[in-house]
């Protein structure tokens, strides 16, 4: 784990940075436009469909209406979060992440090589294969949701994952050969999961959530050049580009 509070230490010294804070900020403010947006002209319909289809038609025929109501939105809403947190996570591998590695490449990590290659297309379809998996998922585990508990744990599993696997890839695209990726990915699998889980939990605070796409994309270029540089022999541990 020492790796992981590492990448998350210079991800909060970064935030310093005026120029770290309008990558962070543009996509969540396009995905909280867009969250509004689906609210007032989306979330009546969704409850409407919801309430059409079982376990609602169940609850309804049991005379519950009320509390088939209170899921029903909170289906909704749970349905426009995702949505809106999918187009940050979006934002922020395609556009805002190229952004990130160019600045923190031209500092902190001056001394690791770029050898990898330079692929806007991958990364952009790693990206939304990821998106696409992390939907089916979403789909395919929303029954289980009704277990107490699984729908506090499902999401952060999913929403864990799909942070690993959107970001851990574009952070080192550009850094790291076809070999040195496959070696990380094996040796790391485990902490690059826990990193993305980390996040996953911040994104469930109000607010701050949609923050959490750009600012897990900074956490994993921190821990994937750190761990890039580790492997090439270069062990050395830094904070804001000082060296110790």
């Amino acid at each position: 784990m020492g790796e992981v509070m590492l990448a998350l230490g210079r991800t909060l010294a970064n935030l310093k940075d005026g120029r770290v804070w309008l990558y962070v900020l543009a996509p969540a403010l396009f995905s909280l436009l867009l969250s509004i947006g689906l609210a007032i002209w989306g979330l009546g319909w969704m409850v409407q469909q919801m309430m059409d289809y079982p376990p609602m038609t169940l609850l309804v025929g049991w005379g519950l209406v009320w509390l088939a109501h209170i899921l029903a939105y909170l289906g909704g809403w749970m349905a426009i979060f995702t949505v809106a947190y999918l187009t940050a996570s979006l934002l922020a591998a395609i556009v805002v992440m190229p952004l990130m590695l160019k600045y923190l490449s031209a500092g902190e990590y001056r001394d690791v090589a770029p050898m990898g290659k330079d692929s806007f297309v991958a990364a952009a379809v790693n990206s939304v294969l990821a998106s696409i998996l992390f939907v089916a998922g979403w789909l395919l585990t929303v029954p289980l949701w009704l277990i107490p508990g699984f729908s506090l744990l499902l999401p952060l599993l999913l929403m864990g994952w799909l942070n690993r696997r959107t970001f851990a890839y574009d952070a080192l695209s550009l850094h790291a050969t076809v070999g040195e990726w496959q070696l990380i990915r094996q040796q790391h699998k485990t902490p690059l999961f826990m990193l993305g889980l980390s996040m996953a939990l911040l994104a469930h605070i109000p607010v701050v959530g949609l923050l959490v796409p750009a600012l897990a994309a900074l956490a994993f270029v921190h821990y994937g050049l750190e761990a890039l540089r580790r492997s090439r022999g270069g062990a050395l541990v830094t904070v804001e580009g000082e060296r110790t």
